[in-house]
């Protein structure tokens, strides 16, 4: 028998960045997003030799070492160790674990702390833990975040465990996860209008968040501002989404894209500018960078007679264009005969 496990991808339509320390502390946050249909896959399959063998599809390498040997954080796959580190301390029989996600790392997905959740799913089953949706979501944070010293928030965690649309608050240390009830009319609009338009830029968030961080430190009123400009917008989007006013929500996510890019300089770059200038002049009503920003995906709200219009001109430009559809669960675990 082999365990198996998948946890969804999200876009973030409002909020992002206010998830970040210290904002949290000093103003409190709140994100607006929602689970995809792209995943973070991990598989687990029992071996009696006491060796525990990883393989990253996505970074394309592979470890393995001893069920009782000093676990060594020397940047190949140290997150998928310290949740070994975190669960697997008193491991007597060893594995072969494969992970793999539908988008690169740096995509603006969520995908690394999406393949964290999926690995503490499968070593919660493996070890028979009794951990809830709550203590899952803040171990994957705790891990990333606070061990590694990973800069980010933990919208991710959050999102990658609980699946569909929420609306998240952030107040200190607190996270409470608000589910939506999304009409399905709505939700079969949005999937109908929007669009996801890949770059083929990926970077490392840490750098952009480590920005705005010490923006942020540093009492810049411009960072401020976009922050609790965000916020203001998150909770407008949610009550749209929840009025079905499709037209209003489209253009608040443009809204949110301009107030983005006043947390920190890096957020965006000629490129991305150029397709989203592209994406408004044939008909997106709005849309932003998904993630931390610098690259990733461009996630577009568009009417549906113009969508097709978008998907061309952003084609041509040298992006990769897009359907989704919304996923409404969030990380499952189960077992599969061999």
């Amino acid at each position: 028998m082999t365990l198996r496990a998948k946890a969804p991808l999200r876009v973030s339509f409002a909020g992002g960045g206010t998830d970040v320390k210290p904002f949290p502390t000093t103003d409190g946050g709140c994100v607006l997003s929602a689970t995809i249909d792209r995943f973070a896959y991990g598989s687990l399959r029992s071996r009696n030799d006491r060796q525990i063998t990883i393989e990253s599809v996505d970074f394309g390498t592979s470890i393995d070492f001893g069920v009782k040997d000093p676990i060594l954080f020397d940047g190949k796959l140290d997150l998928v160790k310290a949740v070994i580190r975190e669960l697997g301390a008193s491991e007597e029989e060893g594995y072969d674990l494969l992970l793999h996600s539908s988008a690169a790392p740096g995509s603006g997905l969520g995908s690394s702390s999406t393949v964290m959740v999926c690995m503490i799913g499968l070593l919660k089953e493996r070890y028979k833990l009794n951990l809830n949706e709550y203590e899952i979501a803040q171990m994957a944070y705790h891990v990333e975040r606070e061990q590694l010293a990973i800069q980010g928030g933990s919208q991710d965690q959050y999102s990658a465990v609980f699946g569909g649309f929420n609306f998240m608050e952030f107040d200190g240390p607190s996270v409470v996860v608000n589910p939506l009830r999304i009409r399905d009319d709505t939700v079969n609009e949005l999937e109908h209008n929007m669009l996801l338009a890949y770059t083929g830029i990926t970077r490392a968030s840490s750098e952009i968040i480590e920005d705005q961080t010490q923006r942020l430190e540093a009492g810049s009123q411009e960072t401020i501002r976009g922050l609790r400009e965000q916020k203001r917008l998150a909770v407008e989007m949610k009550v749209a989404l929840l009025r079905n006013e499709l037209s209003l929500f489209g253009e608040l996510l443009g809204h949110a894209w301009e107030q983005k890019k006043r947390m920190s300089t890096k957020i965006t770059n000629g490129y991305i500018d150029e397709i989203y200038a592209a994406a408004r002049g044939h008909g997106a009503l709005g849309g932003k960078v998904t993630g931390a920003g610098g690259g990733g995906y461009v996630l577009l709200y568009c009417e549906f007679h113009t969508k097709h219009k978008v998907a061309e001109v952003l084609s041509s430009m040298g992006a990769t264009v897009e359907e989704f559809a919304f996923a409404p669960r969030g990380l499952v675990t189960w077992w599969a005969n061999d």
